[in-house]
């Protein structure tokens, strides 16, 4: 079983990010960055995110490598409220890593957040990250209507969610 670990995110872990979020294979990943430098800017942000307890962002390690990124964006109007998403280098995918990654995301969220709902949105089309849901003790609860945007094109999504 590889050692999966999350930490803060860091700038210089940019470059990495980049060269996984641009594998034209990550067909329901809603992030598009036009250039390196997009990448270096959205990551300058995350301190004051994190201390505005408005989005939380970690990378994911697989026996010391970076393999993705998973966050937590807080719901505004409702704090108590948070919303994972993740996602992993296609050469790891189906290993059980973006599984460990929310549980421990989901750790924190529960504890040091003192959220009381954790919510994970994903395209129906993406039998992966249902099963990271479902793996993990999500519940569905319903199909939400044109609730992403992917390309260009608005997408039907599943709504799981866990309380505490």
């Amino acid at each position: 079983m590889p050692k999966i670990i999350i930490k803060p995110q860091r700038v210089s872990e940019a470059k990495r990010f980049y060269q996984i979020l641009n594998n034209p294979n990550f067909i329901f990943l809603r992030i598009r960055m036009n250039g390196f430098r997009d990448e270096i800017a959205f990551m300058k942000k995350n301190a004051e995110k994190r201390r505005n307890n408005f989005e939380h962002n970690y990378t994911i390690f697989c026996d010391g490598k970076i393999v993705g990124a998973i966050g937590m964006k807080i719901n505004q109007h409702r704090p108590f409220t948070g919303e994972i998403g993740y996602f992993v280098d296609e050469e790891y995918w189906g290993k059980g890593i973006a599984s460990l990654a929310v549980k421990q995301l989901e750790k924190i969220g529960f504890t040091k957040l003192k959220l009381k709902r954790i919510e994970i949105v994903m395209d129906i089309r993406h039998p992966a990250s249902e099963k990271v849901a479902i793996k993990c003790g999500y519940k569905k609860e319903g199909i939400m209507k044109k609730a992403i945007e992917t390309d260009g094109k608005y997408c039907d999504a599943y709504l799981y969610a866990k309380t505490k």
